[in-house]
């Protein structure tokens, strides 16, 4: 964290309480900041920082009545060789953000994904569609509450038995 401390001064100066936690596991830096900030810092971090690779976007149920779902954003800078991991919160009742796509155009599948497993919806995002399951699925699978074995009859599956030639 020691190599960080110079960029999460200046993080901290410019959002001030924007900057909820700050953590560092297995040599890992964390950031957690406020959903209606997230958008900005992520631009800041790219334009003024240097982190211009977006390694990873991820969603997780963090099943709790607060503040359910969590997005952890993956950044990368190239040029000074070094990670940082961006994370924001949403509750169940609105989980919505904005999208980063306009920031790094790779965002677009990672967003998808995140919303077509979670349920977690991006604004802005240029074609937010499910990218696994069909339109017209109700259910969220990676949601903690979706059964191991899925919804029976909630999607039709091919027939599995083999043709006897």
């Amino acid at each position: 964290m020691s190599t960080f401390l110079p960029l999460l001064d200046e993080l901290t100066g410019t959002f001030g309480s924007a900057i909820e936690e700050i953590s560092v596991h297995s040599g890992d830096t964390f950031v957690r900041v406020h959903r209606d900030s997230v958008h900005k810092i992520l631009s800041h971090l790219k334009t003024k920082h240097k982190f211009s690779y977006l390694s990873d976007l991820l969603g997780i149920d963090r099943f709790t009545s607060e503040d359910r779902f969590e997005v952890a954003y993956n950044l990368v800078s190239l040029a000074e060789q070094t990670r940082i991991f961006i994370k924001t919160r949403v509750t169940e009742e609105h989980p919505v953000l904005p999208t980063a796509t306009n920031i790094w155009e790779g965002a677009n599948w990672n967003e998808r994904e995140v919303y077509d497993m979670f349920g977690i919806r991006f604004e802005g995002h240029p074609d937010l569609r499910r990218i696994y399951m069909p339109e017209d699925f109700k259910h969220f699978p990676l949601r903690k509450e979706f059964p191991l074995l899925g919804i029976p009859g909630s999607i039709e599956l091919p027939n599995t038995t083999p043709d006897p030639d």
